[in-house]
C-alpha cells in the first residue's frame, strides 16, 4: 500500500466524500487499521460511524416474511 493511497483516503474521508469502510478499502487497510491511522493523524471518526452495526445485517435479521 502506498502512502499516496493512504493520504488520498484520509483526505477523502476527512472531507466526507468517503465513508470509513470505503476509505479503508481505498487505502488497502481494514477498518480498524484505518481508524488507527485516523487517530494517529488527529482525524476524528465521524459519530455516525462509531461502532454502528451493519444496517444490511440488521435489516435481514429484522425481516418478517
Amino acid at each position: 500500500m502506498s502512502s499516496h493511497g493512504l493520504t488520498t483516503a484520509l483526505t477523502l474521508y476527512r472531507s466526507g466524500t468517503l465513508t470509513l469502510s470505503t476509505a479503508a478499502a481505498r487505502a488497502g487497510l481494514s477498518e480498524a487499521e484505518f481508524r488507527t491511522a485516523l487517530r494517529r493523524r488527529g482525524i476524528d471518526v465521524r459519530e455516525t460511524e462509531v461502532e454502528t452495526p451493519d444496517l444490511a445485517d440488521a435489516n435481514r435479521s429484522a425481516r418478517a416474511d
